[in-house]
């Protein structure tokens, strides 16, 4: 499927240009047909290599020799002691880091992010999706990602955390402002300092409350978690709590978000759905291909040369997966650039793929399936209140999300 021809040119392409932001397919599809290999600077790392079509997207997710883990590719330095603390613990989270940490790591959190736990929430998403566009259906012009995309999934995973209701409003506000990454350089991480250091303090207690008396809830199951006498110590298990807040409540947001925007811009689509209930699980899968809520994966290191279309990547340098350019390749995808809700099959790499695949994906499909459902019963004749182009697009590099999204309820 990947033209073997070697390339000569490296372009260097900005992918925080504004245009680039706003509609970042046509470069990928130029990458994709004519540079396979390109490069890019980005905070903190400088120049990464983008590898951008599918095979070669795959192939790099599954090599061991495209580490997550900058340690290993590093000598074993350590994370930087000018660090803050709660930079330095999201450092060395289950996401990057390699096996044999990685399947240590991963195996103590499967037995407290179960399927059966993911499984038993249902009826209580169903209850907060209600809630929600209760609120919303009183305004009759809402911003969707505000009033919906947001606070559903938040809602969500601080129900399942067992974060106490009198502390929520704190808690929501607190972890919206970390969410937000208006770009990925050292600034805006240091303007997240407060709410971080806000959440980390808030999650201590939370887990000395939960030492002491364990209640039905992730953190106590995430502080039980244990095999052959292994536990997560205290800084794992922060870590863990960051990513799980942070990794699965962003693609469900955009997920949400961006999919709605998608079915609105695509009636035909739209009411196909409304029509056959009975598709929406291939639907959200098509969303996730579609829409892109994780533009790539974390950055890559290499530990050895590899080479690739006739070029070397060098030891020691970085690459980006660009799982978004992946996921329209025409090679792998019929009419990649159509919306195609029955489509099947469907090998989209939105979660990732490998020893890395998003763990919170199960949760993910769950929110969607139920927040597209009951957006499309409850609201028939829902529209954009502005024109397409005026739609905002966030302007960070790893994700795909929208600043806001304008819609009259009907």
């Amino acid at each position: 499927m990947t033209v073997a021809a070697p390339v000569v040119d490296i372009p260097l392409v900005n992918l925080s240009a504004p245009e680039v932001r706003a509609d970042p397919y046509l470069l990928y599809a130029r990458l994709r047909e004519s540079a396979p290999l390109a490069q890019a600077k980005v905070p903190m790392f400088g120049r990464v290599w983008l590898i951008s079509r599918y095979a070669d997207v795959v192939a790099a997710l599954k090599d061991p020799r495209f580490s997550s883990d900058q340690r290993n590719a590093t000598a074993g330095e350590g994370t930087p002691r000018w660090l803050p603390r709660i930079f330095r613990i999201l450092a060395t989270s289950m996401v990057v880091t390699d096996d044999p940490d990685h399947y240590r790591l991963r195996n103590l959190v499967h037995q407290a992010f179960t399927p059966k736990r993911v499984e038993g929430i249902a009826a209580r998403v169903e209850a907060i999706t209600a809630e929600l566009l209760d609120r919303a259906a009183a305004k009759r012009q809402v911003d969707l990602l505000a009033d919906f995309a947001l606070p559903l999934p938040l809602t969500v995973i601080s129900e399942m955390m067992g974060v106490p209701a009198r502390d929520r409003l704190n808690f929501h506000r607190w972890t919206a402002k970390f969410l937000e990454t208006p770009s990925a350089g050292l600034g805006a991480m240091l303007a997240q300092l407060p709410n971080g250091v806000r959440l980390l303090r808030f999650f201590e207690n939370v887990i000395a409350e939960r030492r002491a008396n364990p209640q039905d809830d992730l953190v106590s199951a995430l502080v039980a978690a244990e095999e052959a006498g292994d536990r997560l110590n205290e800084e794992e298990l922060l870590s863990m709590i960051f990513l799980l807040l942070l990794a699965g409540h962003e693609t469900t947001v955009n997920l949400i978000a961006n999919g709605t925007l998608a079915l609105l811009q695509h009636p035909d689509q739209l009411e196909r759905l409304r029509a056959d209930p009975g598709l929406m699980a291939r639907a959200v899968e098509e969303l996730l291909r579609f829409t892109n809520p994780v533009e790539h994966g974390t950055t890559r290191h290499l530990l050895e040369d590899v080479t690739l279309h006739g070029v070397t990547l060098p030891k020691g340098s970085r690459a980006l997966a660009l799982l978004s350019s992946a996921n329209r390749d025409e090679t792998v995808f019929d009419n990649a650039g159509r919306l195609d809700l029955g489509r099947h099959p469907n090998r989209h790499v939105a979660f990732g793929l490998g020893i890395h695949y998003c763990l919170g994906a199960p949760l993910a499909r769950l929110e969607g399936q139920i927040a597209f459902q009951a957006l499309i019963e409850r609201f028939p004749n829902m529209q954009l209140t502005i024109p397409p182009e005026r739609v905002r697009w966030r302007s960070a590099l790893a994700v795909r999300g929208l600043k806001a999204l304008p819609v009259s309820l009907g």
